[in-house]
């Protein structure tokens, strides 16, 4: 289908991207790690909550805020932020678990879309992925294919014990990263209604194959080897080594590079216990990436509805070019014109809150 937004704009949701996205760096292995997801040189400790407003967005004058903790499925503990419509009366809600960019926290994009859905009627919760913020597990800064879906699942758990909320009208957002990890939980949890990926990455796909799926299989085998020997480096030390600082720029990096630093390492989106903020992954987390793709299951999201949402120059908007084709009805590919990977982070001007508001309002009835 077509979407129209804004300015007499028209867009095919399954045109081709632009051959600017072809010139974007070939990557492998633990560089897709650096330079895609960000990474850093100090693991942080479990944060603890202070009471303090630590988001990089102002608060909500309309919105209610509470801190939250609960149990996934592994036993790990997560740290959430519970956002629900101020003056609301005792009826139960619909509800809508958050969570992204990958190597981002709460307090950053997940929280600012948490809050806005929250100010137009729904229940919501943005949540610190297992490993990193202040959500638990050791050590610090390792992500799973795995177990990060099954956070999503988690927050679902804890939404639908809540009395606020109605468990039969869920939803889901993920953004970046976590858009493929949206949709990869929602194919196998029959209990969430519908879902939303913004400038999707599909973190499996780029960790194995790179941007635009470059690495062949020499570079893929090559990066294995030497991802297998830092086992046995950090199994004799017994301690977990971690890649770089993300987002430094040394000069010369491709544009999307750039605005993940402008997001991550200004005044706009930095904040301390984000990975992409300065901070660092484990430099073997991308194994269990490259061994499982996430998005393979997808078309069994059906009957229930999926949007896909993508900024027109975006170097990442393949991933949901790709998803949408391979997403069975009811789909629909939204592409903001002009609009930049980063842009769909935070700039509320840009991200169509009105069409996740009618979305969600249209698929989660009672």
């Amino acid at each position: 289908m077509q979407t129209q937004l804004g300015n007499g704009h028209t867009v095919d949701n399954q045109s081709v991207v632009d051959g600017n996205r072809r010139n974007l760096l070939k990557m492998t292995g633990v560089g897709i790690a650096a330079m895609s997801l960000g990474s850093l040189a100090d693991t942080p400790a479990f944060a603890q909550s202070s009471g303090v407003w630590d988001k990089v967005f102002p608060k909500s004058e309309t919105v209610d805020h509470q801190k939250v903790s609960f149990t996934n499925r592994y036993g790990i503990t997560l740290a959430g932020d519970l956002y629900s419509p101020k003056g609301r009366s005792g009826e139960r809600l619909a509800a809508i678990a958050v969570g992204g960019p990958f190597g981002a926290v709460k307090e950053q994009s997940s929280g600012l879309y948490a809050q806005t859905m929250a100010e137009r009627g729904f229940v919501t919760l943005a949540f610190d992925p297992s490993y990193t913020g202040e959500s638990g597990g050791e050590p610090r800064n390792i992500a799973s294919p795995d177990i990060n879906t099954e956070d999503f699942s988690a927050v679902v758990d804890f939404l639908g014990l809540s009395p606020s909320v109605d468990r039969e009208r869920i939803g889901i957002i993920g953004v970046c990263g976590w858009g493929g990890m949206a949709l990869n939980a929602v194919a196998v949890d029959k209990r969430v209604k519908a879902v939303v990926a913004s400038t999707m990455y599909d973190m499996t796909r780029l960790m194995s194959r790179g941007y635009n799926d470059s690495v062949t299989l020499e570079q893929r085998t090559q990066t294995l080897e030497q991802l297998s020997q830092q086992r046995w480096q950090d199994a004799e030390k017994g301690t977990t080594a971690y890649g770089p600082p993300s987002n430094v720029l040394k000069g010369g990096e491709a544009q999307f590079l750039v605005d993940y630093h402008d997001y991550y390492m200004t005044p706009r989106g930095y904040h301390k216990r984000a990975v992409n903020s300065g901070n660092s992954w484990a430099q073997t987390t991308p194994l269990s990436f490259m061994n499982m793709p996430i998005l393979t299951y997808i078309a069994e999201i059906s009957p229930r509805p999926v949007l896909l949402i993508h900024g027109e120059k975006a170097h990442s908007r393949y991933f949901s070019e790709t998803a949408y084709a391979a997403a069975a009805e009811p789909k629909e590919l939204v592409i903001i014109p002009g609009a930049s990977h980063t842009d769909l982070y935070d700039k509320v001007d840009v991200i169509p809150f009105d069409k996740l508001q009618s979305f969600f309002e249209q698929h989660l009835t009672a």
